[in-house]
């Protein structure tokens, strides 16, 4: 997810210089979408594995 968000912020940065400017805005918002999916994935499986753990043990 981390991968495909920094890929289509690269994206975005080489529309934005060539002067695709709607283009460049569109891979950028889906970059940041993806960051923000991948973030709130990470902190669910970290409070999960945290409450699982104390569980188990």
């Amino acid at each position: 997810m981390l991968r495909a968000a920094l890929i289509f912020a690269i994206i975005a940065l080489v529309l934005g210089i060539l002067g695709f400017g709607g283009l460049a805005d569109f891979a950028w918002d889906l970059a940041k979408i993806l960051f923000w999916i991948a973030v709130v994935i990470a902190v669910a499986l970290f409070v999960l594995g945290t409450f699982v753990y104390k569980k188990v043990t």
